[in-house]
């Protein structure tokens, strides 16, 4: 669902009711625009700043209700002094702030300008798109709402020094925007309703943006024989699929695609390993990988990056049926490589497996980047604050951790090698999908790495921040659309020619 807030970039002009924003550092001054907008202001925001011992600290706020003098219903004062330790303002996590302190209110006007001269218009397209992604709602199921409760239209009018550039780098956040908010949307509908083959028809919806798609059914996935995928499935009544997304932006169209490959686990019970019951409602989240991949390739298309792009999600559900794979099976992969199953539970990397060695072989990509809910090993690691990086390549790693330290979507890269890849061999079959308790998060990684030969990879365990992520200025959401900002970033830093 999008998020119920419209905005427009406009000249600066003076409050004509609703609500009045204005931006202000520790001097309290404000900004020779907004002070001209707001004749007579300053003396009573240094008043109210006095008696609330309100000090201009970034992410403080200052609500003046009913300002004396002033033609608006209120007038907010935002604080942008930086810490010591911020170097630049985040502009997205600014107005997702500024749109919490807005609340329920209709209208609002932002005076984007700097207490101390014009922010730029890159700035003001990230504030845009903050507000949006804060204001973002996913209440589809509930019919019983009081009418006092059901979220209103915010009109936000954003008042800038230059309308035209604003608007042309807005165009590249509200796809960004999109694309965030359709990750959001497929993490949080609920099992009953996106299953596999319904999610690859929500995939199928970006044919509108001019994204190819071809979607494999069990019989064509068997034919290739991809026996590790769809044994993870066998034991649910909902069949499993592939979807391929490709877009094709570049400016050489026979130019190698990037690729990036997403878990899509839409219910995950366990199988015969089966959870615990207590919150595996959660579950239905296993598949952020794949809607992360599914809404970056909305963001690419919609906004016509200049890159050959894949986007490829496994589609299962895992469930604890007489047909189900058991602890001691053995699977044969496309790769030809066996699985010996030891944990049911451990399916996420049998999805990937397939999806891994179908892409590189198929498209022979510049890269792949996978991402999936894979471990619950990494929220030990790292709790819920960044990712987990493994990688075979130094450079696509140092380039996902700068998008990462760019976007506030962050990965920490964590260690791969022999020693932990013993820890899979197998006794019975080529390799087994679990390596026991220790270093779950890197076994992991290890089992996935052995599925790709010398392609440039770099696998996201997204566990601690696809879903159930701690709440951000930007996101107030249970699916958190995390990634579709980091790898858009990553595209557009390097990729695009």
């Amino acid at each position: 669902m999008s998020s119920p807030v419209t905005s427009a970039f406009a000249p600066l002009s003076a409050p004509k009711g609703g609500v009045y924003v204005v931006f202000v550092g520790a001097s309290l001054k404000l900004a020779p625009a907004a002070q001209k907008a707001l004749v007579g202001a300053a003396d009573l925001i240094a008043a109210a700043a006095k008696t609330a011992s309100f000090r201009g600290k970034s992410l403080s706020s200052l609500d003046i209700l009913a300002p004396s003098g002033v033609a608006c219903e209120r007038l907010l004062v935002i604080g942008v002094e930086r810490d010591k330790d911020k170097k630049e303002t985040d502009f997205a996590e600014l107005g997702g702030y500024v749109i919490g302190k807005i609340g329920a209110s209709k209208a609002a006007t932002i005076a984007f300008f700097a207490p101390n001269g014009d922010w730029d218009a890159a700035g003001a397209a990230d504030f845009m798109m903050g507000a949006h992604l804060r204001a973002y709602r996913f209440d589809k199921y509930k019919t019983k709402v009081k009418p006092e409760d059901k979220p209103t239209t915010l009109h936000l009018t954003i008042g800038v020094g230059d309308v035209a550039a604003a608007q042309i780098a807005a165009q590249a956040r509200k796809a960004i925007v999109g694309g965030v908010e359709l990750a959001r949307d497929l993490v949080n509908e609920p099992p009953n309703v996106l299953f596999p083959v319904a999610f690859a028809a929500r995939a199928s919806e970006l044919k509108k943006l001019g994204v190819q798609i071809d979607v494999l059914d069990e019989k064509a996935m068997a034919k290739l024989g991809m026996g590790s995928l769809l044994g993870v499935g066998q034991g649910s009544a909902k069949e499993s699929r592939l979807v391929i997304m490709r877009w094709n932006g570049a400016r050489n169209k026979k130019a190698k695609p990037v690729a990036f490959v997403g878990k899509g686990v839409c219910f995950d019970t366990g199988g015969i390993s089966i959870k615990p019951a207590a919150n595996m409602e959660d579950m239905k989240g296993d598949m952020a990988g794949a809607a992360c991949v599914t809404g970056l390739m909305h963001a690419l298309a919609s906004r016509k990056a200049k890159v050959n792009a894949i986007g490829a999600i496994g589609l299962v559900e895992n469930m604890p049926d007489g047909n189900a794979i058991r602890p001691g099976d053995i699977l044969t992969s496309m790769s030809g490589q066996t699985i010996e199953i030891i944990n049911t539970d451990a399916e996420g990397r049998l999805v990937l497996a397939d999806v891994l060695w179908y892409v590189q072989d198929k498209y022979k990509p510049v890269f792949m980047i996978d991402l999936a809910t894979l471990t619950g090993a990494i929220l030990v690691a790292l709790g819920a604050e960044q990712a987990g990086l493994f990688s075979n390549n130094d450079e696509l790693a140092a380039r996902l951790s700068e998008a990462g330290a760019a976007t506030g979507e962050k990965v920490w890269r964590m260690p791969l090698g022999a020693p932990y890849d013993k820890i899979i061999d197998s006794k019975f079959a080529d390799v087994k999908n679990a390596g026991g308790r220790h270093a779950g998060a890197i076994t992991a990684a290890q089992f996935l790495q052995r599925f790709v030969n010398e392609t440039p990879w770099a696998h996201l365990d997204i566990a601690g921040v696809g879903m159930a992520s701690p709440s951000s200025e930007i996101n107030q959401s249970w699916g958190s659309g995390w990634g579709v900002r980091l790898l858009d970033r990553l595209v557009a830093d390097h990729y695009e020619k």
